[in-house]
């Protein structure tokens, strides 16, 4: 946009798609009359957090979805999932996000494959565990075969928290963690790009 030569002062621009990167949905994106992510306050984006490594699973499987047996296994290990935190989701699907045919699983047929959250599983965790959100280091938090997006649909029936594209969730503890959300007060955006910091006690 300027230089220093021409301007005496530097300046560029830059455009990005409100679902780009590690980003955060708003309700609007699947709910008409939903709120954008503007309407988010900041006490609302500082959650406990559990991790979920899922990775053999995915690995197996890139149309896995995260299933209530899954969840019961892992409650059995760890304990319930505490009310008001976020359940992410670990696939290791971090690893193949330079690669664009394997991230997005195409098949050259219009079909994507990757892993994600069952939506069943997802009904319990908000009506069983009160959970205020979920997150995932896919392209997103429904398997990529869900056309009709159950998860996102559900858990932004409410101005609840959606990460998708997440990275790093091996450094994270299954449990004891917490997380800070900070997404641009995009005025009735759909979602954002954000920062999301893990602070590990």
């Amino acid at each position: 946009v300027a230089n220093f030569k021409d301007d005496g002062y530097y300046l560029r621009k830059f455009s990005i798609g409100e679902h780009s990167a590690t980003h955060m949905n708003a309700p609007n994106s699947f709910h008409a009359d939903g709120v954008g992510i503007d309407h988010y306050r900041p006490e609302d984006l500082i959650r406990e957090a559990v991790v979920i490594d899922v990775k053999d699973k995915a690995a197996a499987d890139p149309d896995y979805a995260f299933s209530l047996d899954d969840l019961k296994a892992w409650e059995k290990e760890h304990g319930e999932v505490p009310a008001d935190s976020v359940v992410l989701l670990n696939t290791g699907w971090t690893k193949y996000w330079r690669n664009p045919q394997k991230f997005f699983g195409l098949d050259g047929k219009g079909g994507l494959h990757f892993p994600g959250f069952d939506g069943d599983t997802t009904k319990y965790l908000l009506n069983q565990r009160d959970i205020a959100g979920v997150g995932i280091d896919t392209h997103g938090v429904d398997p990529g075969q869900d056309t009709a997006y159950r998860t996102n649909t559900q858990v932004l029936s409410q101005p609840r928290i959606v990460l998708e594209n997440l990275t790093n969730l091996d450094s994270m503890p299954a449990t004891g963690a917490s997380i800070v959300i900070a997404p641009l007060k995009l005025k009735d955006g759909s979602g954002s790009p954000a920062t999301v910091t893990g602070l590990i006690p």
